[in-house]
């Protein structure tokens, strides 16, 4: 049973192996903002919106302070490239593509007041793919520490087996020995009693000799009571 579940995990382990890895992509992307349009950059991510959404809000705190609106999330004043825009507000959005899901950051670019947008504008594109591979990382280093504790689980039980061996081991050695004491003891047993039987059989022998001897006895005395009554 514990060798099944040994298999199942390793089956599982292999599994995530082959399922992630992938090579993180950006594209351009244009998306309806309030009162305009926002230019950004997007990149789709394998797996549920919801386990994309945790990593992706923590990423978001990095270079700045979200705020959910209804449909985009806002990040003012946030920082690129180690420079903080006073003026500018990043807008975020995910989005659920089944079992795959779509990250977006843009930019309205007259928020901005910068010599040049196309660096904010490449920032993002920076921001976005380093969020893909963080959250791959993220994902790899997560099967990392299962494996890890999946190694960890077998290693402990392979010391639990070793340990159990060596008891065993030592059982066994104590069975040896107290079966050639028992047997020793059964051959001496089997002889005493061989002793004891012939000492029996003697035993009946020299009785019925003191019996047959006392019956002989008794009749020499008879024949002297006899002779002793015909005295005269």
């Amino acid at each position: 049973m514990k060798q099944n579940k040994f298999d199942f995990i390793i089956l599982c382990l292999l599994f995530s192996v082959a399922a992630f890895g992938q090579k993180v992509t950006t594209e351009k992307q244009r998306q309806k903002i309030s009162g305009g349009e926002g230019e950004g950059y997007a990149t789709t991510l394998e797996g549920k919106k919801e386990l994309v959404a945790a990593s992706w809000g923590k990423f978001l705190k990095e270079f700045g302070k979200p705020k959910q609106g209804t449909a985009f999330t806002s990040i003012n004043e946030p920082a690129l490239g180690g420079t903080v825009y006073s003026q500018g507000v990043i807008y975020a959005d995910i989005k659920d593509k089944g079992e795959s899901t779509e990250v977006w950051l843009g930019i309205k670019a007259d928020e901005w007041v910068v010599n040049d947008i196309d660096i904010v504008k490449k920032e993002l594109e920076k921001k976005v793919y380093q969020f893909g591979i963080k959250y791959y990382k993220d994902k790899i280093q997560a099967q990392i520490d299962e494996a890890q504790r999946a190694f960890d689980a077998t290693t402990r039980q392979g010391q639990r087996l070793v340990n159990q061996n060596k008891d065993l081991t030592i059982q066994l050695g104590n069975n040896e020995q107290e079966k050639v004491k028992l047997e020793e003891r059964l051959q001496a047993n089997a002889l005493e009693h061989a002793v004891l039987i012939q000492k029996l059989e003697n035993n009946k022998l020299a009785q019925d000799s003191v019996v047959q001897a006392g019956d002989q006895i008794k009749k020499v005395i008879e024949l002297h009571k006899e002779r002793q009554g015909k005295v005269n």
